[in-house]
């Protein structure tokens, strides 16, 4: 995207329609959930220098919604991703999945991950905290969701950031980490880890981490864990032992099918444990 001030900013662009090219092929084991009885598609969310889009799957019928933010991998957010939102509403939960890098790039038309992480990291931390806070305002506004029954789940990138929103938002009932990393080098656009904030958390989170997993050091998840000890957030943190990064997008050679659903059986037994 060209150079624009924050207050000319306006989303041109949409969320991806199939998977994003730098996920190409896509596995034979993905996993296709339909939108009989939901409302699901793309939206616009109001945010402070105009418009974001992102993906939204809700009940067609009924209100007072519990929220999920359910956050994108470093591809955005592409079918994967739109289809746990609907997973998320078969549920009965409003689910939301923003574009949160669209300010610098739409990352769904490259085909190469080197092209890719560029992009995502000129994403400001700040920016894309403001940008969370914005997509609940309009979840409770427009989308007839439930302020008090409010959740967040993220992948990959999206698991660093659920961790940082969570410190961020304390109205956060309860959240679930997929595979973020947790500790890092402090820059401007990103000041702090997960790591960093472990200690103070009040929020519960659920890390979900792979024994396999070649970019995040398992010794970072072990400190993070015993940071959370002294926390009052009652996290806590589970490692499966051979699974490799990504274990739970089933349209990738990553996927490991009895550990992603037994992750996925956690995350909806923490969000009930924690009242979303």
């Amino acid at each position: 995207m060209q150079e624009i001030t924050r207050r000319k900013f306006i989303a041109t662009a949409t969320v991806a329609a199939g998977f994003a090219l730098a996920v190409q092929p896509i596995s034979a084991e993905v996993i296709t959930t339909d939108a009989k009885g939901l409302i699901a598609g793309a939206v616009k969310i109001p945010v402070k220098d105009g418009e974001i889009p992102a993906y939204r799957a809700a009940p067609a019928t009924g209100e007072n919604f519990p929220i999920v933010l359910v956050i994108q991998e470093i591809f955005g957010v592409h079918e994967h991703i739109q289809d746990i939102t609907r997973r998320f509403a078969k549920l009965g939960y409003l689910a939301i999945a923003p574009e949160l890098f669209i300010r610098q790039g739409d990352v769904s038309k490259l085909s190469n991950i080197d092209e890719i992480r560029p992009i995502v990291a000129k994403v400001p931390d700040a920016q894309v905290l403001s940008d969370l806070d914005a997509t609940v305002n309009w979840a409770v506004k427009s989308a007839k969701g439930n302020a008090s029954k409010l959740a967040i789940t993220g992948f990959c990138w999206g698991g660093r950031i659920t961790w940082l929103y969570a410190a961020h938002n304390p109205k956060v009932k309860a959240g679930v980490a997929w595979y973020g990393r947790l500790a890092g080098d402090a820059t401007q656009l990103q000041p702090k880890y997960p790591i960093d904030i472990a200690s103070k958390l009040t929020v519960p989170i659920l890390g979900l981490y792979g024994g396999k997993d070649t970019s995040i050091r398992l010794d970072t998840v072990e400190q993070m864990r015993d940071r959370l000890k002294s926390s009052k957030s009652k996290s806590e943190i589970i490692v499966y032992l051979d699974a490799p990064h990504a274990f739970f997008a089933d349209y990738r050679p990553s996927y490991r099918e009895k550990d992603a659903k037994d992750g996925w059986k956690r995350l909806l037994a923490w969000f009930k444990q924690n009242g979303v």
